[in-house]
């Protein structure tokens, strides 16, 4: 049996790279960064698992395969001719984002109400948990960038802003229920 293993393709010398509709575009386009971005939220999702333990690293897990799912969303453009398609593309769902907010409610219900902005640290996974937030922020603004431009899924934008919130509440879950987040105290420094 003859495997092949072949890395590279050489397909994206010139600065282009296929879609999911096998269309080709530039790799600074607005749909390549979104969805390269939704990657990098994944791959900070990753680094968060390290430090992660049971029921947490459940739910990581299960957000790191919505993300490959979101990227397979936006990388594949014309949503509206989705129907014609022989083989649908695959679309984030309105129950995935009813999940993450099923999550966000439970996690939310032990935490005191902040009182102060918190500032990113604490505890390792609470960190790794504000970098997740921090990137998916950034993926969702290039997502809701894209759709000045083209159409998107509205769920794949309601999935990151849900996202974000998700990785606020877990930071806070991870700092011991909340009383181990640190506090910003403005102007302590001056």
């Amino acid at each position: 049996m003859v495997v092949l293993n072949k890395i590279y393709t050489k397909t994206g010398d010139h600065g282009e790279t296929a879609l999911g509709n096998g269309s080709r575009v530039a790799k600074h386009s607005t749909r390549v960064s979104a969805y390269g971005t939704v990657d990098e939220v994944n791959a900070t999702v990753g680094l968060a698992r390290q430090v992660a333990e049971g029921d947490m690293d459940a739910r990581l897990a299960a957000i790191q395969n919505d993300l490959f799912d979101l990227g397979a969303d936006l990388c594949t453009p014309d949503m509206e001719k989705d129907a014609e398609r022989e083989y649908p593309p695959l679309r984030v769902a309105d129950s995935q984002v009813l999940r993450l907010e099923s999550e966000i409610d439970a996690m939310n219900k032990g935490l005191e109400p902040l009182r102060s902005f918190i500032l990113p640290g604490g505890t390792a996974l609470a960190a790794q948990m504000h970098l997740c937030r921090t990137v998916a922020r950034r993926a969702e603004r290039l997502v809701v960038e894209l759709a000045t431009m083209e159409t998107v899924n509205p769920a794949a934008v309601k999935y990151l802003n849900r996202l974000s919130d998700w990785f606020f509440v877990a930071g806070r879950v991870a700092n011991d229920g909340g009383s181990g987040d640190v506090l910003w105290v403005p102007g302590a420094n001056r």
